[in-house]
């Protein structure tokens, strides 16, 4: 008989993470795993232990308790070591005076021991990768936003690490900026990077991640893909609604009907959760509101979003 292939080795281990400022616990018994080429995103609310976590995965931070490997490399005890196969891109960061985006980027592939030939030809690769060639000598601290991020990105991918930690990336970027940042977010993806990115836009990170982590409290809540998070719910059924004229009309029908639950309002209509899913239980309810005399102009069940499945999590606690 032929042997079993061999089961994935982590490439980030998280066991049983603690840590506390004062009297407060920031971080209680946090464990998880993330595989080679996995997107995950990490989402919780302000003061959950999203930052603490990762300022411990970045060697920034030390546990009270617990342990956290980086391809086999303990944090606490090898800091050096795993320095050099991560990429950490805070929340926010500082800039210098009179410094060029080139220089800032040189100074930065200069730290981390890239010698000139090996550090000029990495210098093309990210700034073109992150397309701020053309702001090479705008000074750094004459960005906007979004071009603050892709120099921030630039100076997290200059060692080429296979690890990447990103802590709200998107925070405060325009529309614009976050599409942008958000491709570069998948193109890094499909160079088979390893990434653990942080957000409050849960929309966003669904596009972006293959695997969702919520943590509240300090504690992880839940761990599993983001498709798994909206079909969740089998037995209840979600339907976007919008009626002609009053949308009024749709909240006062939904409050005379048991069984049927109005979730938002929006001004064309809204969105009702079902207590049941069956489709013969879906059309039933669209024939009432038709035979009711509701003037119905679209009605479509969609899956639930990431933001409605955070909440039913944190609500289930």
């Amino acid at each position: 008989m032929s042997e079993p292939p061999p089961l994935p080795v982590p490439i980030i281990s998280v066991r049983d993470l603690h840590r506390s400022f004062g009297g407060v616990q920031a971080v209680r018994g946090v464990s998880f795993d993330v595989y080679p080429g996995q997107v995950v995103g990490f989402i919780g609310a302000n003061g959950a232990g999203k930052t603490t976590t990762m300022r411990i995965m970045a060697t920034l931070d030390m546990p009270d308790a617990g342990s956290i490997e980086i391809s086999g490399t303990d944090v606490v005890n090898f800091p050096t070591e795993v320095r050099q196969m991560i990429g950490w891109m805070p929340d926010s960061y500082g800039s210098y005076e009179h410094m060029t985006v080139l220089e800032y980027l040189d100074f930065f592939g200069r730290a981390f021991g890239l010698r000139r030939e090996a550090r000029e030809k990495q210098l093309r690769e990210v700034m073109e990768f992150t397309d701020l060639a053309e702001l090479a000598t705008r000074p750094a601290n004459k960005l906007s936003k979004g071009q603050n991020q892709r120099l921030c990105l630039a100076r997290t991918l200059l060692h080429d690490p296979q690890v990447l930690i990103l802590d709200e990336p998107a925070a405060g970027l325009d529309p614009k900026a976050r599409i942008e940042f958000k491709n570069l977010v998948r193109l890094l993806a499909d160079r088979g990077k390893t990434i653990f990115i942080s957000s409050h836009i849960l929309s966003e990170l669904g596009e972006m991640c293959d695997t969702m982590l919520f943590i509240d409290a300090g504690r992880v809540v839940h761990f599993g893909s983001a498709e798994s998070l909206r079909t969740h719910s089998s037995e209840e059924a979600l339907i976007d609604i919008r009626v002609a004229g009053d949308a009024g009309a749709l909240s006062a029908w939904v409050a005379m009907n048991p069984g049927i639950v109005l979730v938002d309002s929006h001004r064309e209509g809204g969105r009702v959760r079902l207590d049941s899913a069956d489709p013969q239980a879906v059309a039933a309810c669209l024939r009432k509101m038709v035979a009711d005399g509701l003037p119905v102009t679209d009605f479509h069940r969609e899956a639930r979003r990431l933001e409605d499945a955070f909440v039913d999590i944190l609500k289930a606690q």
